[in-house]
């Protein structure tokens, strides 16, 4: 029999880049969830402060996860 995975879509946050900020959701989302299988970053955006700087990089994230009816 084959095996399921589930996929749940996370932004993680960043002060200093992109990479960070996807390093953020894996690592939250694998203190919570079990056997993390692939993350597939699908957007990058930023956070523009009101003086027009960037207040913070976001990732969107799908990873899936074994899952286990």
């Amino acid at each position: 029999m084959g095996t399921v995975y589930k996929i749940v879509e996370l932004v993680g946050t960043s002060e200093t880049s992109w990479e960070e900020a996807a390093k953020t959701a894996v690592t939250k989302a694998g203190e919570s969830l079990r056997d993390l299988r692939i993350a597939e970053v699908t957007d990058l955006d930023m956070h523009i402060a009101e003086d027009g700087s960037i207040a913070a990089y976001r990732t969107k994230v799908k990873l899936s996860f074994k899952h286990d009816a």
